[in-house]
């Protein structure tokens, strides 16, 4: 008798052909039969003519930190993802020595946007080196499965200590970096991760300690991909880091290599088109490269206490790492705001704030004085004053001791250069940043997002291509086995969801993190039911109460 059956469901399997209407059946946590009869269950669920698909593989999440207190990790659960690649951007927590734990977290509350108070209140530091990271967060079991990078900035300040953000590293410094790595795929790493973004700071305003790396040092920790024999590089780049380069690293390493954060600029509309086609170039030539891209809009919550859209300006740096006074001193200063002004007057390859004014809106107001010019943008109101729309921004900020809330569209705000993004052959949705940026915005919800918009609204493509780009796909690119298709013999992990409703719902805001520090989160919208190796984690209602973690670490993974 199985352990479950799954009646009368159209069935996606994930490998983008066309659904057919059947039963799936469950035994020992894989699936064991799909077809018209496939006996009997202990449970049966009735899915009533419901899309089935495999569970979302959201390849690019941040929950390194979280999981250690959150092994459910239900916020991506309730989204239809049942695995999460974490580690991106080589922005992990181990290794990590016991006296560099408080840069660590400090790193990451400006980096990626997270709450150093949570940070400091919820992570279990039960680990130091990486494979001692694995087993600590294997022990408590997991509630959805999780694979991890081992991260560039981590093993950089294992090694170089203080210097990791200040120089390169020495050729027995990069040898000891290198065995870190090796190790750390030996234990069941999935690959190595770093970023060369400027707009990647740490605590104070100085540099992720990965973007001092040179060529030498990418080309030395990329090559112990190639002697373990498996495994992805996966890169945030810079403007100045280029695809041939990273086409280079994939021709010595033999390995993947993902490269991120692919979006969308309307004041340079076809860089990111010109990477693309770069990439889909060196796929001719035999090398393995993709592009990860999101199909979501970049929207942003933030304040100028916390101004990560600004962050990777050149202009903005007199203001990066300083607090209080001096920081208001620097950003109400005629000379910093020209010069912000004259840098966002040029156009940028790439960079996350474009000077698009009109896409920055004041969302919620500190003073009753200034309720008025809530759900107006900074460009009306520079306009309705006579300046220009830099300086109504700070100055409002200023007068409201930088607690005014504003909301700004970034990147991918052109639905057209989105889609062509979506379905270009040489593309992998991506970038959900799950377990990041949790006061500024959530796009935990990529998948069904892509399901319901550009799906079903949209017509950019067919439910089985979509749900395909989100499962089989992924799966193949990041080598994660038995995972991400519904054939006998796989994994159990599904989602059960209405075509005709599915998407995310309005974001709202929780205040459920360590220390009561808040969160945004998007509900899911049509999506019925989520299993994870056979176990429901989630139902129309959302995730439910964890009664067994059915969630894997995965470390075996395909060359």
């Amino acid at each position: 008798m199985h352990d479950l059956v799954i009646r009368n469901a159209l069935v996606y399997d994930g490998l983008g052909v066309p659904p057919r209407h059947a039963d799936l059946a469950v035994a020992g946590g894989r699936i064991a039969a799909i077809g018209a009869d496939v006996g009997a269950a202990r449970e049966v669920v009735d899915a009533g003519g419901l899309a089935l698909a495999p569970g979302i593989i959201d390849n690019h999440t941040h929950y390194d930190a979280q999981v250690t207190w959150d092994p459910d990790l239900a916020a991506s659960a309730a989204l239809g993802v049942t695995t999460a690649i974490i580690g991106n951007c080589g922005f992990t927590i181990a290794p990590c020595r016991p006296e560099d734990r408080d840069l660590t977290m400090r790193n990451l509350t400006n980096v990626e946007g997270m709450s150093l108070e949570a940070l400091r209140a919820g992570i279990r530091w039960d680990f130091e080196s990486f494979p001692d990271y694995l087993r600590a967060i294997e022990r408590p079991g997991l509630g959805i499965n999780v694979a991890a990078f081992v991260g560039h900035s981590g093993v950089r300040t294992f090694v170089l200590r203080d210097d990791a953000a200040r120089r390169a590293a020495s050729p027995g410094e990069i040898a000891q970096m290198r065995a870190i790595v090796v190790e750390a795929m030996s234990a069941g790493a999935i690959g190595f991760a770093t970023s060369t973004s400027p707009a990647h700071n740490g605590d104070g305003g100085i540099p992720m300690p990965s973007r001092l790396a040179d060529d030498a040092e990418l080309f030395a920790l990329t090559g112990a991909l190639g002697e373990a024999g498996r495994g992805v590089f996966m890169l945030t780049k810079g403007g100045h880091t280029k695809i041939e380069f990273l086409e280079e690293i994939a021709a010595r390493s033999g390995r993947p290599v993902v490269v991120a954060a692919l979006l969308h600029n309307s004041t340079n509309p076809d860089a990111v088109f010109r990477d693309l086609d770069l990439i889909g170039a060196a796929v001719g030539r035999g090398r393995r490269l993709v592009g990860a891209i999101s199909c979501c809009p970049l929207t942003m919550d933030f304040t100028l206490a916390a101004p990560y859209p600004f962050e990777g300006l050149a202009a903005w740096k007199p203001a990066l790492g300083l607090k209080g006074e001096a920081f208001k001193r620097a950003i109400g200063a005629p000379a910093f705001r020209d010069a912000m002004r004259a840098e966002l007057a040029e156009r940028a390859a790439f960079r996350l704030f474009n000077g698009e004014w009109e896409r920055v809106v004041v969302v919620e107001a500190a003073l009753p004085a200034h309720r008025a010019l809530e759900g107006k943008s900074v460009a009306q109101i520079g306009a309705e004053q006579g300046r220009h729309p830099l300086d109504a921004l700070l100055d409002l900020a200023l007068a409201e001791d930088l607690k005014t809330v504003f909301a700004a569209l970034l990147l991918n705000a052109e639905e057209d250069a989105v889609q062509r993004l979506v379905t270009h052959p040489h593309s992998i949705v991506s970038l959900s940043d799950a377990g990041a940026h949790l006061t500024f915005f959530n796009d935990a919800g990529f998948g069904l997002h892509l399901l319901g918009h550009w799906a079903r609204e949209r017509g950019a493509l067919s439910v089985e291509a979509a749900v395909r780009k989100l499962t089989s796909e992924p799966a193949a690119v990041f080598g994660i086995p038995d995972r991400g298709r519904l054939q006998p013999g796989c994994a159990a992990d599904l989602m059960l969801f209405d075509p005709a409703t599915v998407g995310r719902g309005p974001k709202a805001r929780r205040f459920d993190l360590p220390g009561g520090a808040a969160r945004l989160m998007t509900p899911a919208v049509g999506l019925h039911g989520v299993w994870v190796n056979g176990v429901r984690v989630a139902d129309e209602t959302g995730a439910l109460p964890a009664t067994r973690r059915a969630g894997k670490l995965l470390r075996e993974f395909a060359a």
